[in-house]
């Protein structure tokens, strides 16, 4: 298991965004998007929605899941799950965790 990447402050995400995360810092294909639920816990997604290219860091967050800006394909942000159509094929979800204040990503790893 790695340390991680230190992508923000948590304070520096708002409840209810997301921060893009380039596919380059992550050492990743896709860029990934960690999105600050209204819940207030952090998840990341691979960013590009699977059903068209989309951004899903510009989507809109709500109740534990993530509504594609473009076509309205919602997904659990837990899990990655797409919850309906026309989205067909789950996102990549991501390891997070908020260490002293800092918010931390895994590429690659599976979430809790």
């Amino acid at each position: 298991m790695s340390e991680g990447i230190r992508v923000a402050a948590a304070e520096d995400i708002d409840e209810g965004t997301a921060l893009k995360v380039d596919a380059e810092v992550a050492g990743t294909a896709d860029d990934i998007a960690v999105f600050h639920s209204d819940d207030g816990s952090f998840y990341a997604l691979n960013d590009t929605c699977t059903h068209e290219e989309a951004s899903l860091s510009e989507g809109w967050i709500e109740d534990g899941e993530v509504e594609c800006p473009i076509h309205s394909a919602r997904f659990c942000l837990r899990t990655g799950e797409a919850l309906c159509l026309p989205a067909l094929v789950n996102a990549k979800a991501h390891r997070v965790e908020v260490r002293s204040g800092e918010v931390y990503l895994y590429p690659g790893e599976t979430p809790d």
